[in-house]
């Protein structure tokens, strides 16, 4: 004995029902030790538990073939009947099964089990358990098998629930409840696959929803499908995928969190942010922002801006409230996938370059029908979950941000007078489309439900020019639907503590305060009221030079002639009549209105600051930025 102590040996020995009820319990690596110690466990089980509790434990968490558990589980597996419909054979049989499931497995010959079967029938007849004409009859019936599949596909779901709530079936509850509507879900699984399989020949093979209750927290649909996943059982590897919490780009999708936090620093739906073309430094070279459409509205209000998702604006927006701001609120949201520093995703966050889960987008969207409040998700009845509630936003904010994605008006010049975004009901869209249309999302919210939708590859392989508006939306506008048919639908909520004003529509009379304009209702937060924000984001923009970058490496083009060869410098931070004096490797060149200048490239290492001029004083002076033309 004390030789087996010492190399830790693995017991095999017989174990009891009880030691085998705390090794499902307390799974751990057979040894010696372990085997010490579910006997000292087994001995304190049965002190507060009788026999047939234990017992009644064991039958119904005991493993079968297929990842089944329990005799209930494994009575529907193998003949598609509750376990009280069995008869004495199909009972026997498992019985048996339990001894070596897959040894036994009846879809695999029922040859084996026969005889094991018999000697359990024969032993039972000499205890008296069963009598002589039920024996005999097990001879004579034959175990007719019967596939079945699960009423609801949810397997994903059930995934999520045995990890989060860290149950492992029967821990603390022999029975979990979940808040998922079976009808609700085999409804969006079958809308998700026939989508998938309608778009397929322009290289989707995989969707996901999810659909939440808000006003509950509860999760009341959760779906991961893709093509061939039902036909292989989901043993293909993109099917094992669970796309709802797998982290992806969101692109787009993001952006009414951005300029939520926008809103609360100061900005209002009038405010005029500046869309024309745009580039910023990126490492030692210089990246050049557009809008998806590849056009330019030169100034538009953040109303226009949001609802049409354009990116330069939000590229500006993100300036005034700072990635490091916007990634904290972001993480306040909850959205944890996000992990690297703020100086990693950079400006790039305003477009949704950071990877999140489609659980936390639909997380985070229910903030704004709750009127900025956070709460984390619910998905069953006999606890919540352990999370903090969070007031992120003022109800001011996320019912304005909801009034803006609901309004069709305010999405026309990106996406026509006729969108699919435009819902029967007012609903809250916002779509997302990351880079080479890798990723598609589409996020709604009513007055009690949010749904959102993500379409792609699981293997990240890019689509056909698949985008959120293309892809996911038309599922949104079907599950929408199938929502409404039968409740009472309802306005989205409107903060009575928002200032309502007639407000002009076009911007530039909005800049000239055209008292005579044709005009709209604008709302307003009490302490933002100022109608004209003209080009405010610039304001609060650190003044600095943002091209060329630090460190900016650049190459003559040969095929181009010299002196045609310019390069356009750029600060930030200025106004549009502030004057610029450029100083390049000691140079001055004269003064010029505006933030940008014009230079002739140069073979060389250089050198460039800038003094920024306003009502004939200095300003300020920005640091050097060295770089080089080769």
């Amino acid at each position: 004995m004390s030789q087996r102590i010492r190399i830790n040996y693995n017991s095999r020995g017989a174990s009891t029902i009880t030691e085998q009820v705390v090794r499902m319990i307390h799974p751990r690596p057979r040894s010696f030790w372990s085997k010490w110690v579910e006997g000292l466990e087994a001995m304190r089980l049965e002190m507060s538990l009788n026999k047939a509790t234990i017992l009644e434990f064991y039958l119904n968490q005991i493993p079968y073939a297929s990842n089944r558990r329990g005799v209930v589980q494994a009575a529907r597996y193998y003949f598609n009947r509750d376990i009280n419909t069995l008869n004495t054979k199909e009972m026997l049989a498992l019985v048996v099964l339990v001894r070596a499931p897959s040894k036994f497995d009846l879809f695999q010959g029922k040859i084996k089990i026969e005889e094991s079967i018999s000697s359990l029938a024969k032993s039972m007849l000499s205890s008296k358990l069963l009598d002589q004409d039920s024996v005999n009859n097990l001879v004579n019936y034959e175990l007719a098998l019967e596939t079945t599949t699960p009423p609801i596909e949810a397997f994903h779901f059930v995934d999520y629930v045995r990890k989060v709530s860290g149950h492992e079936f029967g821990r603390s509850h022999s029975k979990i409840i979940t808040t998922l509507d079976g009808n609700l879900q085999q409804f969006v699984s079958d809308l998700l696959e026939n989508r998938v399989k309608a778009l397929s020949p322009r290289g989707i093979s995989s969707a996901s929803a999810l659909v939440i209750d808000h006003k509950t927290g509860e999760v009341l649909a959760w779906a991961s499908v893709g093509i061939g996943c039902k036909e292989e059982n989901h043993q293909i590897s993109g099917c094992k995928i669970d796309m709802v919490t797998s982290p992806r780009q969101p692109g787009s999708a993001l952006k009414p969190f951005l300029y939520a936090s926008a809103l609360e620093k100061g900005w209002n739906a009038n405010t005029i942010i500046n869309d024309a073309p745009f580039s910023e430094t990126v490492g030692n070279g210089i990246h050049h922002f557009h809008n998806y459409s590849h056009i330019y509205y030169d100034k538009v209000t953040l109303r226009v801006a949001l609802g049409n998702s354009l990116n330069i604006p939000a590229i500006h927006t993100i300036n005034y409230v700072s990635p490091k701001s916007y990634l904290s609120k972001l993480h306040d949201l909850g959205f944890l996938s996000l992990t690297k520093h703020a100086d990693f995703y950079d400006n790039g966050l305003a477009l949704g370059s950071g990877e999140v889960s489609l659980y936390e987008l639909v997380q985070a969207y229910s903030v704004f029908p709750n009127n900025g409040k956070f709460k984390p998700l619910k998905i069953t009845f006999y606890q919540d979950f352990p999370g903090r509630e969070q007031q992120i936003y003022s109800e001011e904010v996320t019912s304005l941000i909801g009034n803006i994605l609901s309004d069709p008006y305010a999405r026309m010049l990106e996406f026509g007078r006729n969108s699919v975004l435009n819902l029967p009901t007012q609903t809250a869209v916002k779509t997302g489309t990351s880079k080479d249309y890798r990723d598609a999302m589409a996020v709604g919210y009513n007055h009690r439900y949010v749904v959102g939708i993500w379409m792609g590859n699981t293997d990240y392989k890019p689509t056909d020019g698949i985008t959120g508006s293309l892809g996911p939306s038309l599922l949104l506008r079907g599950i929408f639907n199938e929502l409404e048919k039968n409740s009472n639908t309802a306005p989205l909520y409107l903060s009575p503590k928002l200032i309502v004003k007639e407000s002009c529509i076009n911007v530039q009379d909005i800049e000239n305060d055209n008292p005579n304009c044709p005009s709209r209702t604008e709302y307003f937060i009490a302490n933002n009221q100022t109608d004209n924000k003209k080009l405010e984001y610039v304001q609060n923009q650190a003044i600095k030079i943002c091209r060329p970058a630090k460190n900016l490496e650049m190459a003559i083009d040969p095929r181009v002639p010299r002196d045609k060869q310019v390069f356009e410098m750029a600060v930030s931070g200025i106004l549009e009549d502030d004057q610029v004096e450029w100083i390049i490797d000691d140079k001055q060149y004269p003064l010029v209105t505006g933030n940008k200048f014009i230079w002739t490239t140069e073979k060389g290492s250089h050198k460039v600051t800038a003094k920024i001029w306003r009502d004939g004083k200095i300003l300020a002076t920005t640091e050097e930025h060295n770089f080089k033309v080769y």
